[in-house]
């Protein structure tokens, strides 16, 4: 894997270069009661602060953690109601009982369960929600477009092993429920879709770690001559957990 801190690299223009979870997602989350206004929320590898944002928006009390220094700074610049924390989320120092809800948006995967959870789970408040969710970029059940056709054939010339296991939901929850410290709530998954031009698909493409820069403008120039806009077909997976 790469170093995750690869998104330091990026924090100018992370916010811009993802898009956004897709509203049934939140939808989703609020009729779990995670979006109450006035709860305390922990936003764990916060990024650039896509999962904060929503989270304030909607009332919450909100302390974000983030170990890159710019995107920390990116946070604290966009969203000066969090609190943000420049910590891994395994280091930060969270208290007890302190939190109802915790969520980690496309970051479980850089992050040590085996340390983090028994932390996490000190953290939270009895019965506190743990939202895990992810935005899988390429839906495996969806129709190959021209442009996947074009991405397939990039990754299929990497002498590295491919990184798909770690997009499914089902193992994560799995490795999040093991210890008995969680219980799973509800397992969804969400399709959706969205255009993207060539200026687009450059940035998205640069912030995937196990992307080179060669790669990535090879993949942008594929959007040029397919046209200059592709429609990407993504998916969404969100593990609801509560605390035991």
């Amino acid at each position: 894997m790469a170093d995750p801190m690869h998104f330091e690299q990026h924090a100018a223009s992370y916010d811009e270069a993802r898009p956004p979870y897709p509203p049934e997602l939140w939808q989703r989350i609020a009729e779990l009661g995670g979006l109450r206004p006035g709860l305390r929320a922990v936003d764990l590898g916060a990024g650039s602060g896509q999962a904060t944002r929503v989270l304030l928006a909607a009332g919450l009390d909100v302390t974000a953690v983030e170990p890159g220094e710019q995107l920390a700074v990116q946070i604290r610049t966009r969203y000066p109601a969090a609190q943000v924390l420049e910590s891994t989320a395994e280091a930060a120092e969270l208290g007890q009982a302190v939190f109802d809800v915790a969520v980690v948006a496309t970051a479980i995967h850089w992050m040590d369960l085996d340390v983090l959870l028994p932390r996490l789970h000190r953290a939270l408040a009895p019965g506190g929600l743990l939202l895990v969710f992810r935005n899988v970029y390429g839906d495996e059940t969806a129709e190959v477009t021209s442009f996947r056709a074009r991405v397939a054939e990039i990754v299929a010339r990497r002498h590295a092993p491919s990184r798909r296991g770690l997009e499914v939901g089902a193992s994560t929850e799995d490795a999040l429920t093991r210890g008995g410290l969680f219980e799973t709530i509800s397992h969804d998954d969400f399709s959706w879709e969205i255009d993207l031009d060539e200026h687009q698909i450059r940035l998205l493409f640069g912030t995937f770690s196990d992307w080179s820069a060669a790669e990535v403008e090879e993949a942008a120039l594929a959007v040029r001559d397919l046209g200059g806009s592709v429609t990407e077909h993504y998916r969404s997976w969100l593990i609801a957990l509560r605390r035991t």
